[in-house]
């Protein structure tokens, strides 16, 4: 995870350091950079109206440039940034999509519902025409796209009681604003009473009834109140201008920040005294100035900051976020990130995918695991300060020049979307060149699989799994709190085929203890020594294969070709001088465990017995008595066999003790001998 996050991070980076490239590029083929001023009297006409489209103001009645470029010089300083956008904008032919609304709950839904947003509705009753056509319709629609402001079309055809019940039995254009200044308030619906169905009358009746609430202050008395005046918004931002309402993105964006941002329109057209301005620092106009508990901060000043709907938009969200921008910045993060492991998995290309789709699936589940209490420690009442003190860090840092270079790179990259997904399928593939560089010394089989032998080794692993959910265990004893055995029966009986084949490995014999045996009194050079992970260079060489690919009849074959070589005991034998089975019950199972006796035997060495296995003299599955110096293994149950009895004992399929059949695989209580008292003599 920390790899992918670091590879993020340097792709955040790169992104930063490209985007300042292609500054230093523009202004060497240009001569000028995005945040220099644009003097409108240099720009012709369609560029001054395109202008005033992008920022909401309307200029059906103004015919001359001169009229225009002082409504442009009105509404706020024009910068190369923002006319590069808008015209860009403009060319794009991109369609935007209205809504066809199929009844009540539809409408209800999306309209009477959405709080945060203004819609705009063709409502067309039954057997009549629409009340604006569809070539104007499709030109309104372009239009207040650009200021987030959603269309649609009811027909009552669809549901005619509905549009009875609301009246609606002409054609007609419904519009729906929040009614209150709250956030999640009523909406309230508002049809268009005009006679002139065009465009423009249209437009200007919406940006009307937006603009109606924003407050507006008109003299110099109002705005001493309102500026010094504390109530419950936190951030207030005001347009100082001479305008007659104030341009349609400020209204639509005093509508999508409702309870959050406060906007307030001060119009200083007839405006005599202005002494009060200048106390509070506002020198010029038009000015757009953000007022909050930590300061007055100017819009417009830093890199990024135009006078447009999307630029004051991404600005207002970095100082006043919702808890669903920060979960959205999260999940975009979280998934660039989760993407990144397509590149660092290196192998096959099928294996790349089902990575990334384990990824992607582990990583969404966990981030909205992690927001639900945060969800939740957010609602507690007394968290009033901590989300006061969160909100003036966010305000803090995001209005410093470096936030202001990130949010003018935000909306350069979000605009260009193919230029984002190229740089990150670059920097993905030179991760993937760097990775693969780095592995191929370590590990060449991984890096060169290809995807048959992936989807091999894939089978194989779900197979083991499906089919044996008894692994051999790498350790011994198990330490595992699964102590049920399973039934093996029914297992067999769900899969028939398995009948055929065995259903347990057999590489846990690897595993189990192993020593020799010895007797007291009896000079041996062999030490006793039990298997374990650590000592395969010694003993198990000797008795097991290396290779852990061996099948089952071939490992019997070499157990069985390495033991003939060897005798089953050594050539002096001793016994126990007490018929050895300290276990009385597993003494009772086997009449002759442990049964061999002579009078000068010599007493076993037991210290070299590990402390978990029953002290026993004799291997029930070949019947003889253990001899000085040759190889035991021990069970889980804690009996004893010789080594080459026992490993064909297990390996012919029979995975149990031959005494108790207690499986041979599966983890046993171990047995506590018994502490001898001090009268006791041996028998």
């Amino acid at each position: 995870m920390w790899v992918k996050l670091c590879c993020l991070l340097l792709y955040f980076l790169a992104l930063f350091v490209l985007a300042r490239v292609f500054e230093a590029v523009a202004w060497y083929e240009s001569g000028f950079l995005a945040t220099q001023l644009v003097d409108p009297v240099a720009l012709s006409f369609r560029k001054l109206r395109t202008i005033l489209e992008c920022r909401g103001l309307g200029h059906s009645g103004l015919p001359e440039k001169k009229d225009v470029r002082e409504l442009v010089e009105k509404s706020g300083d024009l910068m190369e940034g923002e006319l590069y956008s808008a015209l860009k904008e403009e060319e794009a032919s991109e369609s935007v999509s209205s809504t066809n609304f199929s009844g009540e709950m539809h409408f209800y839904e999306l309209v009477e519902d959405t709080k945060d947003g203004i819609w705009l509705v063709q409502v067309v009753a039954n057997d009549r025409s629409p009340l604006v056509g569809k070539v104007h319709w499709e030109k309104m629609v372009k239009k207040v796209s650009r200021f987030g402001i959603r269309t649609g079309t009811f027909n009552c055809s669809s549901d005619p009681r509905y549009c009875r019940r609301r009246g609606w039995l002409k054609s007609t254009l419904i519009m729906s604003v929040p009614q209150t200044s709250t956030s999640k308030g009523k909406v309230m619906l508002k049809e268009y009473s005009g006679r002139k169905i065009e465009v423009e009358h249209i437009f200007k009746w919406i940006t009307a009834h937006a603009a109606s609430r924003i407050k507006t202050i008109y003299n110099s008395e109002h705005l001493k109140e309102e500026w010094n005046k504390s109530d419950q918004y936190r951030v207030k931002i005001y347009l100082f201008a001479n305008l007659d309402q104030p341009p349609a993105f400020f209204s639509a964006l005093s509508v999508k920040f409702t309870g959050r941002v406060e906007f307030i329109f001060v119009n200083v057209e007839n405006w005599d005294n202005k002494s009060y301005m200048a106390e509070i620092g506002i020198y010029r106009t038009p000015s757009y100035i953000l007022r909050t508990p930590e300061g007055i901060y100017r819009y417009g000043n830093n890199t990024g900051e135009f006078i447009s709907l999307r630029a004051m938009d991404s600005f207002l969200r970095s100082l006043q976020p919702e808890v669903n921008d920060l979960f959205v910045l999260s999940l975009v993060l979280v998934n660039l990130m989760a993407w990144m492991d397509l590149f660092i998995t290196q192998g096959a290309t099928i294996k790349r995918f089902v990575v990334l789709i384990s990824t992607l699936g582990t990583y969404n589940s966990l981030l909205i695991i992690s927001w639900l209490p945060v969800l939740g420690f957010l609602q507690l009442p007394y968290l009033d300060s901590f989300y006061e003190y969160s909100l003036k860090l966010f305000r803090y840092s995001n209005t410093t020049t470096l936030a202001s270079w990130v949010r003018a790179d935000w909306m350069f990259y979000s605009s260009h979307p193919a230029l984002f997904l190229s740089t990150y399928l670059g920097h993905g593939l030179l991760i993937d060149y760097f990775e693969k560089k780095r592995r191929r010394n370590n590990n060449t089989d991984e890096v060169n699989a290809n995807n048959l032998e992936w989807l091999s080794s894939l089978w194989d692993w779900y197979t083991s799994y499906l089919f044996h959910p008894i692994a051999s265990f790498q350790h011994f004893p198990f330490d595992s709190d699964w102590d049920e055995e399973p039934d093996l029966f029914l297992e067999r009986l769900a899969f028939p085929d398995l009948w055929l084949h065995p259903l347990i490995p057999t590489d846990y014999i690897k595993n189990l203890p192993m020593w020799r045996f010895k007797c007291l009194g009896v000079h041996s050079d062999e030490e006793t020594f039990q298997d374990s992970e650590s000592d395969s260079d010694s003993e198990n060489k000797e008795v097991f294969s290396s290779e852990k690919d061996v099948s089952e009849d071939d490992e019997l074959n070499t157990f069985h070709r390495r033991s003939e070589g060897e005798p089953r005991c050594g050539a002096e034998t001793c016994s126990c001088a007490n018929k050895y089975c300290h276990h009385e019950p597993y003494e009772r199972k086997a009449r002759s465990y442990g049964s061999y006796s002579t009078a000068g035997d010599m007493e076993p060495d037991w210290s070299a017995w590990p402390s978990e296995m029953l002290h026993c003299t004799e291997c029930v599955v070949c019947l003889e008595n253990f001899a000085n110096g040759c190889l035991l293994v021990g069970l889980p149950c804690g009996h004893v066999f010789h080594q080459n009895c026992i490993v064909m004992w297990l390996a012919g399929g029979r995975h149990c003790c031959p005494v108790c059949r207690w499986a041979s695989y599966k983890k046993k209580q171990p047995y506590t001998h018994p502490q001898p008292l001090s009268n006791d003599t041996p028998s």
